[in-house]
């Protein structure tokens, strides 16, 4: 078994173990969720449900990378949070062309489907915040990313639920506007906070102690 580098940020093995098996089930299950959704929408020609469905690729691609290269080499895990703070980036790009795009077009709203991709997803970020909260304290950037991005969907998807419901009934869409603008800066404040975690280390620093991250059996 290598030594720990002394530059390396521990994390413990029952941590580390609990944290690779609950990060694959996250991306593993948001997959399965999202392509559900998306067949589904394609099956009835729901053009809305299969952008809501599509739009889950975001939170795929991010777990999906943590789970990918957690326990490895500090390089790939350096890596790997750079790429998550890219994602979580062009998630907040992505909120505002959408928010241009809403304002030059304002889109006609389909209730039960919007009902059910805001019910959907407040109830997934709820359940993903849950299994990560135990993580919150840790230090590795890649745990950190993750637990950054659970914190901010479930004020998003909250957010955009109640929202959604006054759109519903107000004659106004500026609440609406001005979310997208919050939930923009909270992607981009994500972003910064990944590549401050990672500034501050040594560039040749492990990210964690290997040793203390062996495979987990069954994955």
């Amino acid at each position: 078994m290598a030594e720990p580098h002394d530059n390396a940020v521990p994390v413990a093995p029952r941590i580390a173990r609990a944290y690779t098996l609950t990060i694959w089930g996250i991306a593993l299950g948001i997959l399965v969720f999202a392509s559900g959704v998306v067949a589904y929408a394609l099956a009835v020609g729901n053009a809305q449900l299969f952008k809501d469905g599509v739009d889950w690729v975001y939170d795929v691609a991010l777990y999906g990378i943590a789970a990918v290269v957690f326990g490895r080499d500090a390089r790939a895990e350096r890596l790997a949070a750079l790429a998550i703070g890219a994602v979580m980036a062009v998630a907040g790009f992505h909120t505002l062309y959408d928010l241009a795009a809403k304002i030059a077009v304002p889109r006609p709203i389909e209730i039960w489907a919007l009902g059910f991709s805001a019910g959907s997803a407040v109830v997934i970020a709820v359940l993903i915040v849950a299994v990560l909260w135990r993580f919150r304290g840790e230090d590795n950037p890649v745990i950190k990313a993750t637990w950054l991005s659970s914190r901010n969907d479930v004020i998003s998807t909250t957010g955009f639920a109640l929202v959604g419901l006054a759109a519903r009934v107000a004659p106004v869409r500026w609440p609406e506007y001005v979310f997208d603008v919050f939930v923009a800066g909270l992607c981009f404040q994500a972003t910064w906070a990944i590549w401050r975690s990672l500034r501050v280390k040594p560039a040749d620093a492990p990210v964690h102690n290997k040793a203390a991250t062996a495979p987990v059996g069954g994955l």
